[in-house]
């Protein structure tokens, strides 16, 4: 029966709407039948008591899933890592405390939903220290308009987080700004779509020169033809052993080739080392 509450906290997009009408099935619990179930699971370790007081529950991690979709990722993960956070406190809370389930749990639902929200919001983590974090989710809730705080706007805010102005003017610019992709997606049409943002395209690497680069293709090709035109200068077998010991990729043993050429592994070395003195001549006058 605990497996029904685990897979309660499991939530897709396509299920959404279904799981939160079960959610809201479940019945609210009376303070005199949660305390009864919490001491059953403080004391006794009871696995149908923290069901119960999980289920009662789901519709509240909805309540408070629901008010971060302003960041633009699937409710159904939200509510997941809400629940993440409600097995927590269920499995934290203590009746003795004196104070509802549902006042301890919040503070565990909020920071799973936090940290989701902080690794899924940008491929850049914009908040990592906790100041940072303060004002990623603060920040957004007192600004009153879409333009950039005045001067008046960032001290107030900045007096009411306990942070200093040049932390709100640098929280700000990190929430304003867009991820961009370093190339061309898949399906871009380069010839169409240009991207002048794209950082592959101004990036500088420092370790590359254009000249030596084209300088080093040309050569490459020079050496090739060099290579080509000293081969042809050898006869068929001859050019055939070369290839066979150092061009091509599926390279041949000095046997292969004898077993080819019906003759002894050390004639086949012997054509191969008169062969190689013949190409460095013929390179060599080209």
């Amino acid at each position: 029966m605990a497996s029904k509450a685990f897979s309660m906290a499991l939530v897709s997009q396509d299920s959404l709407d279904s799981y939160i009408r079960s959610a809201n099935g479940y019945p609210m619990l009376t303070a005199e039948r949660e305390r009864e179930l919490a001491e059953r699971l403080h004391y006794n370790g009871e696995i149908e008591a923290a069901k119960e007081l999980i289920l009662s529950h789901l519709r509240f991690v909805v309540y408070v899933a629901r008010g971060y979709s302003g960041y633009g990722l699937p409710l159904a993960d939200l509510v997941q890592e809400g629940n993440i956070g409600l097995m927590k406190a269920v499995k934290r809370f203590n009746p003795e405390v004196g104070v509802r389930l549902v006042s301890f749990a919040v503070h565990w639902i909020k920071a799973e939903i936090h940290e989701y929200v902080l690794r899924n919001w940008r491929i850049v983590k914009i908040a990592t220290t906790k100041a940072q974090r303060k004002l990623f989710f603060n920040l957004r809730k007192n600004k009153k308009r879409l333009g950039w705080f005045n001067n008046g706007e960032v001290e107030t805010v900045a007096n009411e987080l306990g942070v200093s102005p040049s932390e709100v003017r640098e929280m700000e610019s990190r929430l304003a700004a867009q991820d961009a992709t370093f190339e061309f997606s898949a399906d871009d049409d380069t010839a169409t779509n240009f991207n002048p943002v794209a950082p592959a395209l101004y990036l500088e690497d420092k370790d590359s020169d254009i000249a030596d680069t084209i300088e080093a293709d040309n050569w490459e090709s020079h050496t090739n033809a060099r290579l080509a035109s000293a081969l042809a200068t050898l006869d068929e077998r001859s050019q055939h052993i070369v290839r066979a010991r150092w061009l091509d990729d599926q390279k041949l043993t000095l046997q292969d080739l004898a077993d080819t050429y019906s003759v002894s592994a050390e004639r086949i070395r012997q054509l191969e080392k008169n062969a190689m003195k013949k190409l460095k001549l013929a390179v060599g006058d080209l």
